[in-house]
């Protein structure tokens, strides 16, 4: 049986979508009055989300996928967050749709990543340059195929900020599934041998949608665990300091667009 079941969908108008979800909204007096910023920081890790709401000034904004949406008012109100959403390819798909209904087209994914080669440390920040597509989500956005890229502008400049930042990172290519448990040894062993530097549960659909919508997205991890050897090394404990660089590179990047 082909997948989708239907295969050629992506070619096809949706019947639900989430304009006519936002018009209803709407309707029912449920849509933010503010404008929308220019971009948003995605964020899955609860401690990272955490840590930005603690350490920096943040309005929350209702009516905006749940309670899980605030504008960075030290930028401007340019820049909005959104955290404690959950995880996973489907959800994070509604998240864009969603965000570009109200007017967003410039989206950086940030989050923790696994590691599946032996040079590739604990800690280590990683640019996506591109996703295998192993998860269900993007195959109802785009024609099939092995991968799904983010935006080139986007990624060069996450690329160029972490050199103007001086920090040592890696540009390469993510794994994406949406079983995370069942990562077995035979895919692992394989994508090691391809030169797959991590595995992530969002980034193909995150990549997949922006194409579809046509706004740009991009992607960078830090490595939580590690799968380059028979035992799997879990350190998804992140110090103060890292959690800061992180958020610090997605601020930058989106204010230099």
């Amino acid at each position: 049986m082909p997948f989708p079941n239907y295969p050629d969908k992506y070619l096809e108008r949706s019947f639900v979508t989430a304009k006519g979800f936002w018009k209803y909204k709407k309707e029912i007096g449920r849509i933010p009055n503010v404008k929308p910023p220019k971009g948003v920081i995605v964020c899955y890790s609860t401690p990272l989300f955490n840590y930005i709401l603690e350490n920096h000034s943040v309005k929350k904004i209702d009516y905006i996928f749940g309670d899980h949406f605030y504008i960075l008012e030290e930028n401007d109100d340019q820049l909005g967050i959104c955290g404690g959403f959950g995880i996973g390819a489907p959800m994070v798909a509604i998240l864009i749709e969603e965000l570009n209904t109200f007017g967003i087209k410039l989206f950086l994914s940030i989050g923790t990543a696994g590691s599946l080669q032996k040079s590739l440390q604990l800690r280590s920040f990683v640019v996506c340059d591109k996703s295998i597509r192993d998860e269900g989500t993007s195959y109802h956005y785009l024609k099939p195929e092995k991968y799904s890229f983010p935006s080139k502008k986007l990624t060069e400049k996450l690329v160029e900020v972490m050199k103007a930042m001086d920090l040592e990172f890696t540009v390469g290519t993510d794994w994406t599934i949406d079983a995370p448990y069942r990562e077995t040894y035979p895919e692992i062993k394989q994508y090691q041998k391809e030169g797959v530097l991590t595995v992530d549960m969002e980034a193909a659909a995150i990549f997949a949608v922006a194409e579809y919508l046509n706004v740009e997205a991009g992607a960078i991890f830090t490595i939580s665990d590690y799968l380059g050897e028979d035992e799997w090394k879990l350190h998804f404990h992140l110090t103060e300091e890292h959690l800061k660089t992180l958020f610090l590179i997605a601020k930058k990047t989106l204010n230099a667009l």
